[in-house]
Formats: structure tokens, C-alpha cells, sequence
């Protein structure tokens, strides 16, 4: 079969975007072609026979770039005649939407003044909403959590028939454990911390979305001698300016140190003593199941969509709604002095191996394939 998959941004350290490769050499491992299409590419122009297509969009802004790219891509992927067409960001045109991302109607509603729903963007990301999850369409949804399905299901009356809930995934051979103690005495050696320093960790593209402020107020609240030995590193692509003037203003530039996206995330993992991940929303939060199948406690606010693995598998805490910044504070510093480290990491290590041995990546791209095949049915 014939796929073609769209996304406006690829980027190595995207959550989307990895789900969006490792679904593509799925289904080319099947004897399945992809075609990628997007308006920006970072990385090598194609990767193990996936076929990747930049189409430029052009406008001022960049929702009217978007719409300018849907546009492009739409007559490109009519003119190749895919078999399925699958979208990593909501447009028109989909026969499946990958749902990485919250109700965009709903947060509009929440967070922003009746103002802004008076503007352009705002009006062409809803019509792209509303083209994927309408009670009309015909989109199969492919949802990484059931958070937000109720939301959609609020603003949309979409057919409960059409989502479709996936198994997180993690992956065995990225995530397979080495020595801890080398790790942890390189990585400190790497960035110059102390041997015995207790090391933070924060993983994500979009600093703000994921708390790094949240989780600089809690190391500068730490107790004084707890806090001269902790260091804090965020991994991610996002400007780092606020958040270091932030952390001087709190005095504490000397322990936080932010770095781009890196690929030895599972190494950082195993090297760190906690992460922390009090994000403001998180559709998921894939993050949280990677730092227990590396053997990483984790401090997470509620709000993400795999909170509820840190509950079940007793591998860390979580930060209560409405988030309260002294709370947070003080699991911090709990967190960070408990007797209750090692036995964290054996029951997270132990849940996310049980997580690995059911599912190994396929799912998508098994229900690609039955889309695909009643798709054709209901055209013969």
C-alpha cells in the first residue's frame, strides 16, 4: 500500500515526530510505501526508504503558510493517488489524524479573551479542527490518551466509533539499560558538575508548555545545602533567554543548564536522580514512561495524560491540580532526600518492561493497514 503522511514540522526531538518516523519504518518494514510531506525538514532529505517532500508554503504569517502548504500538499498527494493519507497536525483532507495535541476550541476558550477568536489564526486552526473531528467527517482518530476525547466529543459530538485509543510505546532497544555509575560519573564530567551532585532533569520542546519555570522556582526554594549540590538540566528545542534570566534573577544560574535537543536522552536518563516534568498541559507526557524504563523517578503534575502510570506503578509523585508552586516546592526537596529512591526505581524499571513486552510499536501501523483495506472496500 501507498501511504502518505503530513505534518507541518519535522524535527528529530518532536514528540509527534518521532511517533511519525517510527510509525513510517513500521510500515515500510511491512512492504508499505510512505511518503512524507512538510513544510520544513530538519534532518537528512530522506531516511530508509521513506520519501520525504518539502512543499513551501507562502504567506505573512504562519497560519496563512499553513494553509498556503495544506493547499500545495493536498494537490500533490491527490495527483500520486495514496491509498491513506494520515495527518500529524489537524487540516483538511485526512483519513487519519495522529492526536498528539489538546482541543484546540476548548484551550481557546480557557486561555485567551473573546479578542483572539475574532482573528485569522484563530479561525484557521478551528476550520482545521473542525475539518478532522465534525460529527460529518469521516477522520479516524488514533488517541495516545483519553483525556481529551470527552473535550472533542463536547465541542464535536464526534462518533465514539472513530477513536481509536493507542498503547503507548516504548522503545526496548533505545531504552536498554547500561552501567548507571559510568553514566552518571560522564555525564557529570561532561557538564561540570560535582560527582556527588544531585541532578535534575527536564525533557521537552517547549520550555514554558513543560514547567522549566515551575521547576526553577522549586530548586531556588530548596534548602541552602540541598540546593548548592542540586543542578538542574533542561533538554529541548525552544529559546532558552527567559528561562536562564529567570534562573539569575532567582539566583541560581550556577545550577540550571539548558541545552538543545540531544539524542542520548536514555543516557541523561539513566545518569539523573529525578525528573522533573510539572508541565501546564500534556496531551500524554511520553517522557514520564521513558524515565521509568530507564530506572528515573519521576515529579509530575497531574495534568498529563500518562499521569496515571506514575500512580499505578508507584515510581514517583505527582503535583496535584490546581498546581501549587510551595506543594511543588516541597515534594521537590522530599523527593530529593527520600529513602524511597531505589525502591522507585525498581517498581518504574519493572511497570515499563511489562509496557514494552505489550506493545512493540506496531499498533499504528496494523490499523493503517485495516483502514486502508475498508477504505478501498467502500470505493470498489
Amino acid at each position: 500500500m501507498k501511504f502518505a503522511f503530513v505534518i507541518f514540522k519535522y524535527f528529530p526531538f518532536g514528540g509527534a515526530q518521532r511517533d511519525m518516523m517510527r510509525i513510517a519504518h513500521e510500515c515500510v518494514k511491512r512492504g508499505h510505501e510512505v511518503h512524507v510531506y512538510t513544510l520544513s525538514w530538519q534532518g537528512p532529505p530522506s531516511a530508509d526508504g521513506i520519501h520525504v517532500h518539502v512543499v513551501k508554503g507562502q504567506g505573512w504569517t504562519n497560519h496563512r503558510r499553513y494553509q498556503d502548504f495544506i493547499r500545495r500538499a493536498q494537490a500533490e498527494i491527490s495527483a500520486a493517488h495514496f491509498d491513506l493519507v494520515m495527518g500529524f497536525n489537524r487540516m483538511p483532507g485526512l483519513d487519519v489524524y495522529f492526536a498528539a495535541d489538546p482541543c484546540f476550541i476548548e484551550r481557546s476558550h480557557a486561555e485567551r479573551g473573546w479578542f483572539y477568536r475574532l482573528t485569522g489564526r484563530y479561525r484557521f486552526f478551528a476550520e482545521c479542527e473542525r475539518a478532522v473531528f465534525s460529527s460529518r467527517a469521516k477522520c479516524e482518530i488514533l488517541l495516545l490518551s483519553l483525556n481529551e476525547k470527552t473535550v472533542f466529543q463536547r465541542w464535536y459530538a464526534t462518533p465514539e466509533a472513530r477513536f481509536h485509543l493507542l498503547p503507548p510505546v516504548i522503545s526496548s532497544e533505545r531504552f536498554a539499560l547500561g552501567d548507571r555509575t559510568l553514566m552518571r560519573a560522564e555525564v557529570r564530567a561532561e557538564f561540570g558538575f560535582e560527582v556527588d551532585d544531585r541532578l535534575l532533569l527536564l525533557v521537552g520542546s517547549g520550555f514554558k508548555t513543560k514547567g522549566l519555570d515551575r521547576a526553577i522556582l522549586a530548586l531556588a526554594a530548596l534548602p541552602q545545602d540541598l540546593r548548592s549540590r542540586t543542578r538542574l538540566l533542561a533538554v529541548g528545542q525552544d529559546n532558552p533567554c527567559l528561562f536562564q534570566k529567570m534562573a539569575e534573577r532567582s539566583g541560581v544560574a550556577a545550577q540550571v543548564h539548558i541545552v538543545a535537543g540531544r539524542n542520548d536522552v536514555p543516557r541523561l536518563m539513566q545518569a539523573a536522580d529525578l525528573l522533573v516534568h510539572p508541565a501546564y498541559r500534556e496531551n500524554t507526557g511520553l517522557v514520564l514512561l521513558e524515565a521509568m524504563a530507564s530506572g528515573l523517578p519521576v515529579l509530575a503534575s497531574d495534568v498529563c495524560g500518562y499521569a496515571f502510570h506514575i500512580t499505578q506503578s508507584e515510581a514517583g509523585a505527582l503535583a496535584n491540580s490546581p498546581f501549587d508552586q510551595i506543594a511543588f516546592n516541597k515534594q521537590l526537596a522530599s523527593m530529593l532526600t527520600s529513602v524511597q529512591q531505589p525502591e522507585w526505581r525498581e517498581r518504574g524499571l519493572h511497570y515499563a518492561r511489562a509496557l514494552m513486552a505489550a506493545n512493540d510499536g506496531s499498533a499504528e501501523a496494523v490499523m493503517l493497514q485495516n483502514f486502508a483495506r475498508r477504505k478501498q472496500e467502500s470505493v470498489a
